[in-house]
Formats: C-alpha cells, sequence, structure tokens
C-alpha cells in the first residue's frame, strides 16, 4: 500500500491561472529589456516586437509554444557516466554552494578569503555526505588572479568529485574556455550531461548580455542548465508577494522562450531566489515571505510540467547558529513537503558571503530528517499491528516483540553528530554544547577527507590546460 505522506499547497488551479495572465501581460505590455543583438533577432523573427530601445514584448503565443516544447524531465549524470537522478520527477534534490567569496574555518568560525584549497575541501565534503545530489560552485577562488579563478575553481570541483555538478561563472567570457576545459578532461559533456550550468538574469526585467551570452554557448554544446532569478522585494521586485511573484514568473518565462527559440526541445530548470530588501541594512535576507514565494514558484513549474530550482535555507545567520538552523529546517522540510525541484545552494552563511563547512555538515542531517518526514507512513492491517497488540496486552510492553526486533534499526532517524545524552551523562561528558559537538565532528569529517583515484591526474592534465590558456598568468 501506498504511504500517507504529507503535503503543502499554497497555489489553487485559480491562482495559478491567475499568476500566469499576470506574466503574460508583463511580457505582452512591458516587455522584457534584451542586451543582445542576437537575442532581440530571435524574439523578432519569431512574432516579438519592439517596445522602445532594446525592450522586446513577447506576445502570448509565443510564450505558449515555448512551454509546449520544452521539456518535463531532465535527467543527470554522475562523472562516471551512470544516471545521477531525473529532475521533474517528484523528488526534491539538494546541492552544497554559494559563490562565497569567504570561507568560515569550522573550529574557530574565522572568515578568510576563499582559496583554492577550500574549494577541495567543500567538494570533497559535499561528495561523501549522502544528503547532496549535486555540487554547486562553492566560491570564488581568490589565491590565483580573476582571469583564471573560474577555471581553477571547476577544475578543483571535477577533481574532487563524482556527484553531478552545478557551476557557476563569474566571467561570462571565461565560460567557453570552462567548458573547454571540462570537455579536455571528461570528454563529450552533451551526451550524459553530468555539469550544469547556472545563469541568472537581471530584475527587473533584463535579460543581460553576459547571460544571454552564456545560454547561447550552453545551448550549442548540449547542455541543460538553469536559469534563475534572484528578487529583492522592494527593490528590484515589487514589495507585495503577488506582484515580485507576478513579476519573477514573467522572467522565467522570458527565459525560457529564448531557450526554444535557439534550440526547440533544450533543456531548462527554472526558478527563483526571492529575498527580500533590508531598508536599514541596504542588504537582503530571506523571509516566511521568500519560502512563500518559493512554494509558489514551484507550483507554477509544476503546471508548466517543467523542472524547478528553488531556494536553499542560506545565506542567513552568523555562521552555523540558531539564525541558520532555523531556516534550514523552514526551507529543507518545505522543499521535501512541497514541489520544490533542487535546491542546490546549501551552506553559505553571512548574507551569502562566506560558505561554511558545519552548515553543510548539519543540513545534512536536516535534509535526512525532511525526507524521513516526507515519505510519511503505511496504513493498513499489517502494519497497524493489532494482533501484537492483542498479544501484549494492558500493561505489557513491545520491546522484544517482532516488529520491535525486526525494525528498531530502522524506525527512527540516529544523529550521527548529536549523541542523545541524559541529564547525567551530559553532566559526566563536560556539559558539551551542541555547537562545539558540531564544529569538532565536522573538523574531523573534513580530516578524514579522500580523494577520487583519478584526482592527481586530473589536476594535472587540467593545470597543464589552464597554463596554456592562462599563459604567464598562471603564474
Amino acid at each position: 500500500m501506498k504511504p500517507i505522506q504529507p503535503q503543502v499547497t499554497l497555489l489553487g488551479p485559480q491562482e495559478i491561472d491567475r499568476v500566469h495572465r499576470y506574466s503574460l501581460e508583463i511580457l505582452s505590455s512591458v516587455g522584457v529589456r534584451v542586451d543582445s543583438e542576437r537575442a532581440r533577432m530571435l524574439f523578432a523573427g519569431a512574432g516579438g516586437r519592439p517596445a522602445g530601445g532594446d525592450q522586446m514584448a513577447l506576445p502570448p503565443e509565443l510564450i505558449e509554444r515555448a512551454l509546449q516544447s520544452a521539456p518535463a524531465t531532465v535527467n543527470v549524470y554522475n562523472r562516471p557516466g551512470e544516471l545521477a537522478f531525473r529532475l521533474g520527477d517528484g523528488e526534491t534534490r539538494f546541492g552544497t554552494g554559494a559563490t562565497a567569496l569567504y570561507y568560515q574555518e569550522p573550529a574557530t568560525d574565522a572568515v578568510i578569503p576563499f582559496a583554492r584549497r577550500h574549494m577541495a575541501i567543500t567538494t570533497r565534503l559535499a561528495d561523501q555526505l549522502p544528503g547532496y545530489d549535486v555540487i554547486s560552485t562553492a566560491g570564488v577562488v581568490q589565491d590565483v588572479g580573476p582571469e583564471l579563478s573560474d577555471l581553477v575553481a571547476t577544475l578543483e570541483m571535477i577533481a574532487n568529485a563524482r556527484k553531478p555538478l552545478v557551476i557557476l561563472v563569474s566571467d561570462h567570457e571565461r565560460f567557453p574556455a570552462v567548458l573547454d576545459l571540462l570537455e579536455h578532461l571528461h570528454g563529450d559533456l552533451a551526451s550524459r550531461p553530468f555539469v550544469i550550468p547556472y545563469f541568472n538574469p537581471i530584475s527587473p526585467l533584463v535579460m543581460n548580455a553576459g547571460t544571454v551570452d552564456k545560454i547561447f554557448v550552453a545551448i550549442e554544446r548540449g547542455l541543460p542548465f538553469i536559469y534563475s532569478n534572484y528578487g529583492m522585494a522592494g527593490a528590484s521586485t515589487p514589495i507585495t508577494p503577488a506582484g515580485s511573484l507576478a513579476l519573477l514568473n514573467a522572467e522565467l518565462l522570458a527565459g525560457l522562450t529564448l531557450s526554444q527559440l535557439v534550440r526547440e526541445g533544450t533543456p531548462v530548470i527554472l526558478g527563483s531566489l526571492p529575498a527580500s530588501f533590508d531598508m536599514r541594512g541596504t542588504g537582503s535576507f530571506y523571509s516566511t515571505t521568500g519560502y512563500l514565494l518559493n512554494l509558489a514558484c514551484a507550483e507554477m513549474m509544476d503546471h508548466y510540467q517543467l523542472p524547478h530550482a528553488g531556494t536553499s535555507g542560506s545565506g542567513m545567520g552568523w555562521g552555523m547558529d540558531l539564525v541558520a538552523g532555523g531556516n534550514q529546517w523552514v526551507n529543507h522540510l518545505l522543499a521535501c513537503i512541497g514541489k520544490t525541484g533542487l535546491s542546490p545552494f546549501v551552506g553559505d552563511t553571512l548574507g551569502s558571503m562566506a560558505l561554511s563547512p558545519t552548515t553543510v555538515v548539519y543540513a545534512n542531517e536536516v535534509i535526512a530528517q525532511a525526507r524521513r518526514f516526507a515519505r510519511g507512513f503505511v496504513l493498513d492491517d499489517a502494519w497497524a499491528n493489532l494482533e501484537e497488540i492483542k498479544g501484549v496486552g494492558p500493561g505489557g510492553n513491545f520491546l522484544i516483540s517482532d516488529s520491535t526486533l525486526k525494525l528498531h534499526r530502522e524506525a527512527y532517524f540516529k544523529s550521527d553528530i548529536f549523541p542523545n545524552l541524559s541529564l547525567d551523562a551530559w553532566q559526566a561528558e563536560g556539559r558539551p554544547t551542541a555547537g562545539d559537538t558540531l564544529r569538532q565532528y565536522t573538523c574531523r569529517l573534513i580530516d578524514e577527507l579522500a580523494a577520487p583515484e583519478d584526482h592527481d591526474e586530473l589536476i594535472g592534465r587540467g593545470e597543464a590546460f589552464i597554463r596554456r590558456v592562462g599563459g604567464s598568468r598562471w603564474e
């Protein structure tokens, strides 16, 4: 019998239709600014009309054709070429990463510039932890020249992991060279793609040249990609949730439409990172409204039958603290009982400026528990254990019952980090704190990390390639 499972739903059919209509009206009346002549020509040739300057108004029928041609699922492979998962199949997947500028040392919480060795550490850590399905670019490598940073970061990712990679390339002019490096080390990327590029437009309603250029390159190389917008309510999107949802959804539909005009049937993963603007601190943050909008975006993509990527519960807090813990739980639990397809950026902190390995490790356990919660339980005659209850009777116990002996090892979640201590045991162990216990566990994990068997060979070949590309800048 199928288990009974908890589910959360935000939008009904009428609300979905309303959001879609609002988005079509935005695209047909306001349009999008397209900072690429090649893309503007594609839109114009398919029925889009100039709307002043570089703006293109997109008619509803153009959007509808794109929705019909885009695939509903994306097969994602690992580096050895095995099918890792199928995004869009109803399961929620998680990944680590943040493109952070800093690394937060797990032993001390000190924040230092993100370096090449940190990319190796964070990639190996995510490759080992079972909660993560993909590994996203964790940081911006700063101990090499900016011309080589994206190349070195990508080299460390492919050499230290076998899981699928989500790559974020900050210098759009280096994006083709990054793919050249990956093809040099791995061979064909298109037939069994284990690399998924991640692209951002600019809100409100701007398809910037760098993002559009990378879209063309990814499609020409036969790669699926993530097209995700980042909105700050009250700044780059309307302060009302409904307005933000309509605008962000319109931007995603515009990106989808471009992808299908470049090549019909291109697999695209769509989603939003709906944050709020801090009017006092002039930064951004995630709030309960943002998590609601993430649920709504996921439901819109499910309605469109398109793969989804959304928020990851990270960026909040000053390390792996109470604030971060709450956001990790809210995001991952809602993801697993909602329609979220991929949460690709678990692990960043301090406004997404730093990557926290302790957050990565803690979230791995949160993800495991959220997935157990989402599985629900079976409610039928066999699992109700009525005969066992009758046999035990009033005042008895189930300590050595057949079902307890058979199932006790898998019945409950058992933490690898936090033991269940009684008061006496906690005092006997010196009254440890959860934070110190987590830091110590994370440091032990990092000390024991092992590289893939082909690590040295890939690093050698990759560095030789980068020397040819970078020349004297490598030194």
